[in-house]
């Protein structure tokens, strides 16, 4: 029986197979899992295809029509014949095409979210398990290569940073983390009844730059009410690396596995990947939030207050200058119906 789960042992397990022989169907090997669910090893022949094969109990399953598919991978239904008809089996396979490495940290990440599960029903742990698969499907139809610019590492930060802080303020986990749209390139980061908060994140001494994508991005005519939220973040050694501070949020979310589920599929949805997280050097330290409504005299660019020949643009405005006030995140917690 393999006694761990990273990607490495389980590209062990595979290389412990082999399609040389002839033949058809599947090799596996059982990996030991602490989760209402079965998990194997396995190799797909004559396709020499890497596979873990997930056995859920009492579930019922899509139509393959529905099973997500991506660059790289798909979902099938194998053969119950050689597996055990007592569960739904659903087979996570490498393509041809994919590569062997993001593959691995694919099926080790959802391995790790299986691990969690240990006290979440069959059915949720299914849903789980689908979504997760689908986070990946986003991250690869994206093309990305595994590691987030520093721009782009620098938001998530922030964006994080705004998470902590609604679930700090008592904000249901599940309901904070369906809010957080910004992985998902939302128009706005976090997205509550009918209003909206869009985060901003700056390194900046001196100001406060923002980039505002679009004339939609402050338009509250389309969301309301709606805020910004201006993270500022410093550079230091007493700081928190991007994957320490996920741990932090992770910690939050211990004893809540459907949420931490959530967590982790959004930050792979961001372009965040757990295998990769030594890349991440840099400490940020967080310094203060403002929070302010998008209203009145707010600079901003809409639609309704430019040229009607203008399709679309992205502007910089700064928000230490906008003059709004900090009217804090309960506040706008309170506006928007988040408590």
């Amino acid at each position: 029986m393999a006694q761990r789960t990273d990607a490495e042992n389980l590209r062990q397990a595979w290389r412990a197979f082999s399609c040389n022989g002839g033949g058809e169907g599947w090799r596996t090997i059982p990996i030991e899992l602490n989760a209402p669910c079965r998990l194997l090893a396995g190799r797909h022949c004559p396709g020499d295809e890497e596979a873990i094969i997930i056995g859920f109990h009492g579930v019922r399953l899509p139509p393959d029509a529905h099973l997500p598919q991506g660059h790289g991978f798909g979902v099938a239904k194998p053969s119950s014949e050689a597996l055990g008809g007592s569960h739904a089996w659903l087979a996570l396979s490498r393509k041809v095409a994919g590569g062997i490495d993001l593959f691995a940290m694919m099926a080790g990440d959802v391995v790790r979210l299986l691990e969690g599960c240990a006290n979440v029903g069959d059915e949720r742990l299914f849903q789980l398990f689908l979504s997760r698969i689908r986070a990946w499907q986003d991250f690869m139809e994206r093309g990305r290569d595994g590691v987030l610019g520093q721009e782009a590492e620098t938001g998530l930060f922030g964006e994080m940073v705004v998470l902590k802080s609604l679930l700090e303020a008592a904000v249901p986990a599940t309901f904070a983390l369906d809010a957080w749209q910004g992985p998902l390139d939302g128009l706005q980061d976090f997205l509550v009844g009918s209003g909206a908060i869009e985060v901003k994140t700056t390194l900046s001494a001196n100001g406060f730059p923002a980039t505002v994508n679009s004339l939609e991005q402050l338009d509250e005519t389309l969301r309301q009410p709606l805020y910004v939220a201006g993270v500022r973040l410093t550079l230091g050694v007493a700081g928190k690396t991007l994957p320490e501070f996920t741990g932090v949020i992770r910690e939050l979310l211990r004893d809540q596995p459907t949420a931490l589920g959530m967590f982790e599929s959004r930050l792979v949805q961001a372009g965040y990947l757990h295998a990769l997280a030594d890349k991440y050097v840099r400490r940020f330290t967080h310094s203060g939030t403002a929070v302010m409504p998008v209203e009145g005299d707010f600079p901003r660019l809409t639609r309704m207050n430019v040229a009607p020949g203008v399709r679309k643009t992205r502007y910089e405005v700064d928000l230490d200058l906008s003059g709004v006030a900090d009217v804090g995140l309960v506040h706008a917690l309170e506006k928007l119906g988040g408590m």
